[in-house]
């Protein structure tokens, strides 16, 4: 079964996307396509890039390079869940990045992106885009964008609005196939 890794992309300490993206895991994992693994950027807590090499040379010098490689390279697929700061993708999100290279290559990736105002973060998602192109991800035709999240966080959970949990279901789908059509390029 193909894995999927929905990484939170958030680092405040008070997000309403870490309720919004634990509801996406839990959406993904009764959605059956995948196995499912949730990845926090806050708790990760990688540095700013320190590696004295390049991603591309895939020689990592530090342990918290290594352990999110792992994390990263085991994944066939990817949902970040993106909030959008002052028009854009975060720092830590583009530092998550940067820190790695084959890991990303020829991989389908899901942008669920939101935001406290009317856009939901369609900003940002056109911004990491030519990003994402350089590093080989493929992206979902498919792009998901909540307005005002902090309408539908309460007392830490989530609750999607009408339709949401379908537009998800769909997005997945596309991962799904997509995914297994890599694999059988890769073959």
């Amino acid at each position: 079964m193909p894995r999927l890794l929905v990484l939170s992309a958030s680092t405040r300490t008070a997000s309403n996307g870490r309720p919004f993206a634990r509801w996406i895991t839990d959406t993904a994992r009764a959605h059956a396509g995948f196995q499912v693994e949730f990845t926090d950027l806050g708790e990760l807590a990688l540095p700013l890039l320190d590696e004295p090499e390049y991603a591309s040379t895939g020689i990592y010098h530090h342990q918290h390079t290594r352990d999110w490689s792992a994390v990263a390279g085991a994944a066939d697929a990817f949902v970040f869940v993106m909030p959008m700061y002052n028009g854009g993708f975060t720092a830590p999100l583009k530092n998550a990045l940067d820190h790695l290279y084959a890991e990303w290559k020829g991989k389908p990736v899901g942008l669920v992106s939101y935001t406290a105002g009317p856009t939901g973060g369609t900003p940002a998602v056109e911004m990491i885009l030519p990003v994402l192109g350089n590093l080989g991800l493929k992206p979902a035709d498919r792009r998901i964008a909540v307005p005002a999240i902090h309408e539908h966080v309460a007392g830490g959970a989530f609750t999607a609005p009408e339709g949401l949990a379908d537009e998800l279901g769909a997005l997945l789908d596309e991962l799904a196939k997509r995914t297994v059509s890599e694999t059988v390029e890769a073959e």
